[in-house]
């Protein structure tokens, strides 16, 4: 998705936050206050439903890719920690790091650290991946701003909600040898456009914390 960078940094705008844990996305509540759809090619569905007795977001996408974008003003050294769960049904398994046809995954969240011109702005891409290596990092084929980070990888915890922490002010440092700018905004994105796949995901709440 050539165009996700610049969508998503066009989209951002300063929303000052403050507290010991912020809550980035309560979809347990049935709440999408301040979530916004953001298509990139085709639209992957985005709905509030129940899975596993509890209330979650559904993601399904068929050759599809678009986001849900939460704008934010967040210094990531007072908030480090990005607290998240989430399920998928399978892997992609024609996902291809290396190229621009391969780069799908079941599911990702974005944080986006805005600049003042898009060019300059950065990104890291936490996916549930097919093939990458489980804590492997390596820049999407689109721009070297946008480092991609399998958290999660193969299909050994299909079909089972995993909790994933990761400290986002560290990971900043390590892959862009430089401090941050203020956290402009969290995405979600299940995307297929370029596999030419269909999968589901679940996302559920979404939370930063200080350290």
């Amino acid at each position: 998705m050539p165009m996700l960078i610049i969508t998503l940094m066009l989209f951002l705008m300063t929303t000052p936050c403050s507290a010991a844990e912020m809550t980035v996305g309560k979809f347990s509540t049935e709440d999408l206050s301040g979530w916004n759809d953001k298509p990139f090619k085709g639209k992957t569905t985005y709905e509030l439903a129940k899975n596993d007795e509890k209330n979650v977001l559904k993601a399904h996408s068929v050759k599809a890719a678009s986001g849900l974008i939460k704008k934010l003003s967040v210094d990531s050294k007072k908030f480090p920690i990005l607290r998240w769960s989430w399920k998928i049904e399978h892997t992609l398994k024609k996902e291809d790091i290396k190229t621009k046809k391969g780069d799908d995954f079941a599911a990702r969240v974005y944080v986006v650290f805005p600049r003042t011109f898009f060019w300059r702005m950065r990104a890291i891409n936490y996916v549930w991946a097919a093939k990458m290596p489980k804590d492997s990092f390596a820049p999407s084929p689109y721009t070297s701003n946008s480092i991609i980070v399998a958290v999660e990888s193969g299909d050994e915890k299909v079909g089972t909600w995993v909790s994933e922490e990761r400290n986002i002010y560290e990971d900043y440092k390590k892959m862009f040898g430089e401090e941050p700018p203020l956290l402009g905004g969290i995405a979600i994105l299940t995307d297929t456009d370029n596999t030419q796949d269909e999968v589901t995901a679940y996302y559920g709440d979404i939370f930063l914390q200080g350290p």
